[in-house]
């Protein structure tokens, strides 16, 4: 038996106090080949709790040449070809927190850290992460 070990009043959190996000998990376990258990992939969301998120299945659609796909902030050459696929996103997002396509390809969208400086740190729109978590599917 394991035993009980005692928490510090500090250690205890009022359940009026919620802490903020801080994180997303993405996990997969991958079935072994002929297994009746299937591959299961989840992933938590750090989004805010009293942000309203959906669940939208896409179909598979053909586009013409020279099309265009308005992602989040930029549009981007569209592909001839989309497949099918179910998300999970914010309501005010183009792209997605996770999803999955008809072929079963899963894709979870994470947040990186860095202390280093970027270019990137200036007005310029450009693609989200969410956005290749859609564009990826």
């Amino acid at each position: 038996m394991i035993p009980a070990i005692p928490l510090l009043p500090a250690m205890v959190l009022s359940s009026s106090v919620k802490p903020p996000p801080q994180s997303c998990d993405t996990f997969v376990v991958v079935a072994a080949e002929g297994s009746p258990i299937p591959t299961c992939f989840g992933k938590n969301s750090d989004r805010p709790n009293t942000e309203t998120h959906e669940v939208l299945r896409f179909a598979a659609a053909e586009y013409p040449a020279g099309a265009k796909v308005k992602c989040q902030y930029i549009e981007i050459p569209q592909v001839a070809k989309t497949h099918a696929v179910v998300l999970s996103r914010p309501a005010w997002l183009w792209g997605a927190e996770m999803g999955a396509n008809e072929h079963g390809v899963c894709c979870g969208n994470e947040a990186v850290f860095s202390r280093e400086a970027s270019d990137a740190c200036d007005d310029t729109d450009r693609l989200l992460g969410m956005d290749l978590v859609r564009l990826t599917l």
